[in-house]
């Protein structure tokens, strides 16, 4: 079981950033009830001075947003936080609880009063925000870890990762990501994506874009090394 500190703390946050340097989720190789234990901890969001747990957290964060978390993970202690919840974990951002919150209030007013034009509207609009987020639920979506491997040992891996991370299309999410050692001296660039299965082909993408002009300048390879339906 991993434990950390009081994350409210500079010497708490130094520890997750040192844990995280080399993992791209608190436990596991895919997103658990860890990371949202994790996750709630943080009153804030956290500094670019923590740049492992700034990477982390922005990719967890998306997560919730599109899917939410459902493995169990194997276990984390946080100090001064409560064990995780079901609610928690399908619980959207407290951003978004509070808007609907304060939708909900504005709908309690009036309650027998005669519906203007605007409260009409204002209520289509909600039902179609409802369906359109209920189909797009109904995607599968998957969590997928990606060896790419350079040239040589004289390769910018700087660059390599910047041109992957230039690939940006609808359904697709980039996250953490990692430089591993390979030998004599050359190290790959291991990286997780979140795709929507109905809108991302990943052998695709790595046949028609992670593996021709330009971004072939820095990538010799890619290997698909975990994919896992979220």
């Amino acid at each position: 079981m991993v434990a950390f500190p009081n994350l409210s703390s500079d010497a708490g946050l130094k520890k997750l950033d040192e844990h995280l340097l080399t993992r791209s989720y608190i436990t596991g190789y895919q997103a658990s009830k860890d990371d949202i234990t994790v996750f709630t901890a943080l009153s804030k969001p956290p500094t670019s001075e923590y740049v492992n747990v700034s990477r982390w957290f922005h990719h967890i964060d998306a997560l919730l947003r599109i899917s939410g978390v459902s493995a169990e993970g194997s276990g984390v202690v946080v100090e001064g936080q409560s064990p995780i919840t079901e609610e928690a974990v399908a619980t959207p951002p407290a951003a978004e609880s509070k808007a609907a919150a304060e939708e909900e209030e504005d709908d309690d007013v009036d309650l027998f009063g005669e519906e203007t034009e605007e409260e009409k509207k204002a209520a289509e609009e909600r039902a179609a925000s409802v369906k359109a987020s209920t189909k797009k639920k109904e995607s599968g979506k998957s969590s997928v870890l990606i060896d790419i491997k350079p040239w040589d040992d004289e390769t910018d891996m700087k660059k390599l990762e910047e041109a992957v991370r230039s690939i940006q299309m609808e359904g697709l999410f980039w996250g953490a990501s990692k430089l591993v050692p390979v030998g004599y001296g050359i190290k790959k660039l291991q990286i997780m994506c979140t795709i929507v299965d109905d809108l991302v082909s990943i052998d695709t993408m790595i046949e028609e874009q992670l593996t021709v002009e330009p971004i072939n300048e820095y990538v010799q390879s890619c290997d698909i090394v975990a994919f896992n339906k979220i």
